[in-house]
């Protein structure tokens, strides 16, 4: 009989529901053995608590990031027992009960969390008796904050070692702890041939290659970077995602009519790493997912404008291994990027690191270690 394997994550932010994602495909790749769902959170809660905890989480990154890192530090900060985290705790119980029924209908063999608030909501069931199946936690960053941290869980993926010394410190026992990485798709993982993506898009592999992934934060539209970028000099070609950003993407599209040859705009893509395949550096967020994935790819990165929290604290770590430069402004993006033109040696030197630090198989080994095999 297969191994039912429960997935749960929450759209505050794509990363989290990419990790749960990345687990279900390595599960798919298993064959019949395991079956793996993944649900989303808040498709089983209120609208108003939809909007409090994942809308009004993303309004508050993208308009009022001090407000976020405040309130990020006050939360790690915060006594689990303290009245507020009560209540807190007992809001989310209130408006989950759709969840815990769904849970109990699936009758799971295994569930995984890609995020802490079902964690929380599954520790408080193990506690009562309602719910008999082993609970695994994934942290989603290079960063450890308290919320993650649960009785009663069977055990923990970390990104890194410091993270798992971290885990330890908060009481999490080290025979729990597995260091895997944080799970990305299996694509990021492949040998793909630089000059073979590149012809798919029209580039010149021989040339270098600069992939931006999100303009604002402090830098300006997309077309406003990537204009700026392409001052900088001809030597250089430029490739830009504006998602699903339909102004962005015109914007864009405009300016490379006046940039031919050097500037690739690009819509929504799910081939994101036939792209990387073609970069020799990335500018983007400093996301657990986005930069686990640069990591995998060997793509040095400058990572622009990190929010105060997680994103600080995961530009902090790459900073620290020598894969990534940090841009909080355009000027400094401007010359972070010239440095690294003017230094090809030490871009390949970044290369070389981030090569040795990703962990592309990262989902393959969590899934081993919760199957046991």
């Amino acid at each position: 009989m297969s191994r039912r394997i429960l997935l749960l994550s929450v759209s505050a932010g794509a990363g989290h529901m990419r990790a749960a994602e990345a687990i279900r495909a390595a599960a798919l790749a298993r064959g019949e053995a395991v079956e793996a769902t993944h649900l989303d959170v808040m498709d089983f809660v209120s609208p108003a608590f939809r909007k409090l905890y994942a809308d009004y989480y993303i309004s508050l990154v993208n308009k009022l990031p001090a407000v976020w890192g405040y309130l990020y530090q006050v939360t790690n900060d915060a006594d689990p027992a303290a009245p507020m985290q009560k209540l807190r705790r007992a809001v989310e119980r209130l408006s989950t009960r759709a969840l815990r029924q769904k849970i109990r209908a699936f009758k799971p063999d295994v569930i995984i969390c890609t995020h802490f608030l079902p964690a929380e909501i599954l520790a408080r069931m193990i506690r009562k008796d309602d719910l008999d199946c082993p609970v695994w936690v994934q942290v989603t960053d290079f960063d450890l904050h308290r919320m993650w941290v649960q009785d009663h869980m069977a055990g923990y993926f970390a990104a890194s070692e410091e993270v798992a010394y971290r885990m330890q410190a908060q009481g999490i026992a080290a025979d729990t702890i597995h260091v895997t990485g944080i799970p990305i798709m299996p694509a990021f993982g492949q040998q793909l041939d630089r000059r073979v993506c590149a012809a798919e898009y029209g580039l010149d592999p021989a040339r270098t290659t600069i992939l931006l992934m999100g303009g604002g934060a402090g830098l300006g539209s997309l077309d406003t970077v990537a204009e700026r970028l392409l001052a900088l000099g001809d030597d250089f070609q430029l490739i830009a995602l504006a998602g699903r950003n339909a102004a962005a993407l015109a914007g864009l599209q405009a300016l490379a009519a006046r940039y031919p040859g050097r500037l690739l705009p690009q819509g929504f893509t799910d081939k994101v790493e036939r792209l990387m395949a073609c970069a020799d550096l990335a500018i983007t967020k400093p996301g657990g997912l986005t930069t686990s994935e640069c990591l995998a790819m060997g793509l040095p990165m400058i990572v622009n404008s990190p929010i105060p929290g997680q994103e600080e604290r995961n530009a902090d770590y790459l900073l620290e291994q020598g894969v990534a430069l940090k841009a909080c402004d355009a000027v400094t993006l401007e010359y972070r990027v010239g440095l690294l033109l003017a230094e090809p040696e030490r871009l390949q030197s970044m290369r070389a690191r981030a090569l040795a630090l990703g962990r592309p198989d990262a989902a393959q080994r969590v899934l081993a270690t919760v199957l046991g095999n």
